[in-house]
């Protein structure tokens, strides 16, 4: 086979979707040394991503600079991308972050990752709502096969988006496998560059509505009133959008001394700080699958996390589920693993076995046989 995946999540800083990308293709080629992948994009890859595809991957993959001109760029999905792909002979597009080509004939997969642009579209912008609104649905039309992450989100592809159920499949995600305990006194070093101290909460993930960050600052502001301890909020990811009554609540606050935004970290700094923090806290109101809880698990770290039905698949017993807007119960579970060091070490053991579960390797297998039954089909 030559299959060719969206290499577009990889022309920026990488986060969640760029992350899967690579770690999928990369898993990919290394299982299946006889087939050909590609990540195409209309513009040239960071120095980065091509130092990582050329000391880390199997030569079977590369990356494709699809040399697109300024319209063909802009309209990628609809003119340049199909354009590309009538000259080259690829045999199956994978559309990495909810789009495929329009106006191809060519057999195509896609990855719907969460539906949170149509079930919550209050924490996106406005007009990227609305494009995904118009889009969406075309995609899942025009893909021969969708992959999501887990069962929920397959459930809700299937009902809001009018998908036959045996069009969708579950290809769960994992950790990077970079992500393990980091020896304390490396991880030190981390922190005092960061002004981190030993006890801190830490939570991970573009600052965003749907994270609920304000929810975690009104239970931080509650943590530091209700115990005569001083643990430090760290919080890691870059700056997204619609943020301004989160910043308006932590400049009224009293917290802005025990708060550290450090913006977006590489996986060095982010493995040194889900090895040491106290607990990791992460309650976003929706998700699609959430890797970072599972990162950090796979680094030692007890989790809390929000009760919704992502997590009650994914993490289940192995974290401390509290519901996503309360942020008194919120409080009152931070406050019980500051205090309560055999919890930690209960819940650390147990995410430590749990997160060994999930393997890229394992994501890769189950999209080859995507790939493969896509190709079966006349």
């Amino acid at each position: 086979m030559r299959i060719g995946l969206d290499g577009f999540p990889l022309l920026t800083p990488r986060t969640g979707v760029g992350h899967y990308t690579f770690e999928l293709a990369r898993a990919l080629a290394r299982l299946a040394p006889s087939d050909e992948f590609e990540l195409v994009a209309p513009g040239p890859f960071p120095g980065s991503i091509i130092e990582d595809i050329r000391r880390n991957c199997p030569d079977n993959l590369r990356a494709v600079n699809a040399e697109a001109s300024s319209i063909r760029r802009r309209r990628w999905w609809a003119v340049g991308l199909p354009l590309y792909l009538r000259k080259a002979s690829l045999d199956l597009f994978h559309g990495t972050n909810y789009e495929v080509p329009l106006w191809s004939k060519r057999r195509s997969v896609l990855t719907i990752h969460d539906l949170s642009i149509l079930l919550h579209p209050d924490t996106h912008q406005a007009d990227l709502a609305r494009r995904a609104r118009r889009r969406l649905p075309v995609m899942a039309r025009s893909a021969s096969m969708i992959i999501t992450a887990t069962e929920c989100v397959r459930r809700e592809i299937c009902q809001h988006l009018h998908v036959k159920p045996d069009r969708v499949v579950v290809t769960p995600y994992a950790p990077r496998s970079g992500f393990q305990a980091m020896p304390a006194e490396q991880a030190n070093q981390t922190k005092r560059r960061f002004g981190v101290e030993d006890e801190f909460i830490l939570f991970v993930g573009t600052v965003e509505p749907r994270k609920n960050l304000l929810t975690l600052v009104r239970a931080f502001e509650q943590v530091l009133r209700q115990t005569s301890r001083r643990p430090q909020l760290v919080v890691v990811g870059a700056e997204g959008w619609l943020m301004d009554e989160l910043f308006a609540f932590i400049k009224e606050s009293a917290i802005s001394d025990r708060l550290r935004l450090t913006g977006y970290l590489d996986d060095d700094d982010l493995r040194a700080l889900y090895s040491s923090c106290t607990v990791f806290v992460y309650p976003s109101i929706y998700e699609g699958f959430g890797l970072p809880p599972l990162e950090a698990m796979a680094c030692g770290a007890p989790v809390i996390a929000s009760n919704i039905a992502t997590f009650q698949e994914t993490l289940g017993d192995v974290a401390q589920l509290v519901e996503s807007n309360d942020a008194e119960a919120l409080a009152k579970r931070i406050v019980e693993f500051l205090e309560n060091e055999d919890r930690r070490r209960t819940l650390s053991a147990a995410g430590l076995e749990h997160a060994g579960k999930f393997s890229w390797e394992r994501t890769a297998r189950l999209t080859l046989e995507v790939y493969r039954e896509v190709l079966r089909q006349i």
